[in-house]
């Protein structure tokens, strides 16, 4: 392959102070992050354990309003996700009420999944 084929992947990392349940800090945090990255025309930007709720959320994590507000802000990220892959870490629950530490892959205004 020649140099003018090749596509070069640009991975960042967003690295950010969140705090423990400032949903609406950590969320615009995570936003300025991936603008920043857009500008830099960054393909994927990955966040760390936890970022929408704050880590470590430790009893929190026991309360339902909590993780229900996590999950709201994570629907949030979504939507600002034009032109870049974001992984984002949250805390989701599945449908027997159990919940995990997950990463969702958002891209586009699409929610892809968590895992």
């Amino acid at each position: 392959m020649n140099k003018e084929n090749k596509k070069i992947l640009r991975v960042a990392i967003g690295q950010i102070n969140q705090t423990v349940g400032d949903f609406a800090g950590n969320i615009v945090k995570i936003k300025t992050a991936i603008d920043s990255a857009i500008e830099k025309s960054v393909d994927i930007i990955a966040f760390p354990e936890l970022a929408v709720c704050g880590y470590p959320a430790e009893d929190l994590l026991f309360k339902e309003h909590f993780i229900k507000e996590n999950i709201k802000g994570l629907k949030k990220i979504v939507e600002h996700t034009r032109g870049i892959t974001a992984i984002v870490g949250f805390v989701d629950m599945d449908k027997k009420g159990e919940i995990y530490n997950a990463a969702g892959v958002l891209s586009d205004r699409h929610f892809y999944g968590a895992y």
